[in-house]
């Protein structure tokens, strides 16, 4: 039996050009899906049967507990959370605005964490139940290990994010949950296209969403915790 199969996930950020197409993997996987994001209609265009629907925005301190809250209440308990949401912004270090520094470090790193410190207790007593290991999986960026110049605040919020699940997948070990870390090259999201701040730079051709998608999910199927840049291939 696949591990995904009946699992009760939670995907924030279920919309993007990324989430999209995880949110359908994991369902043809047999994940039962609670779908979050920012606007309700990405998340019902994306016709998937039996997902739950719940709108918010990791950058507001209150949703992260309220959307694992809605996941618990759709399916009866919570096995997975996968985090695809992010923002990105260009420029140099010495220009970065402080409400861009803000919304970066919120939406790329306090929103995820936070999203952890809520699921957790569930995540470990289903980990009980099952037998089996409960997994919070958080979709980084190369950037976290190869910073750029033009994106060191966005670089920076991303490395944050790794370095905290670096620690956090440690301690989590021992109670069930296995915490994974992957930090995709580019790839054609369009969130380069959709900056808070700057414009982006020429970048090279990147991958298929739904490549990684895969990757991502196979990643989950085989018990890995750790997904550098060269995992992915094109």
């Amino acid at each position: 039996m696949s591990t995904l199969d009946g699992a009760r996930v939670l995907v924030v950020g279920a919309g993007g050009g990324l989430g999209a197409p995880l949110s359908a993997a994991l369902s043809s996987a047999g994940a039962r899906l609670t779908l979050a994001g920012r606007r309700e209609e990405p998340l019902r265009a994306l016709g998937l049967d039996g997902a739950a629907v719940v709108t918010g925005d990791l950058s507001d301190p209150a949703s992260p507990a309220r959307l694992v809250d809605a996941a618990v209440s759709a399916h009866g308990g919570l096995d997975g959370v996968v985090v695809v949401a992010g923002v990105v912004a260009f420029g140099p270090a010495d220009e970065v605005e402080d409400d861009v520094l803000v919304e970066l470090v919120t939406s790329n790193f306090l929103g995820p964490a936070r999203l952890l410190r809520a699921a957790v207790p569930h995540l470990r007593s289903a980990a009980t139940a099952r037998g089996e290991s409960s997994f919070v999986l958080h979709v980084s960026a190369v950037v976290a290990e190869q910073p750029p110049t033009g994106m060191a605040a966005y670089a920076a919020s991303k490395a944050a994010l790794t370095t905290f699940d670096a620690v956090a997948g440690r301690e989590l070990r021992r109670s069930g949950v296995r915490l994974v870390d992957a930090r995709p090259p580019h790839t054609e999201t369009g969130l380069a296209d959709r900056p808070i701040a700057g414009a982006a730079p020429k970048l090279p051709e990147g991958l298929r969403p739904e490549a990684v998608a895969a990757r991502l999910v196979a990643a989950l199927e085989d018990d890995e915790r750790d997904l550098p840049s060269s995992a992915f291939t094109a």
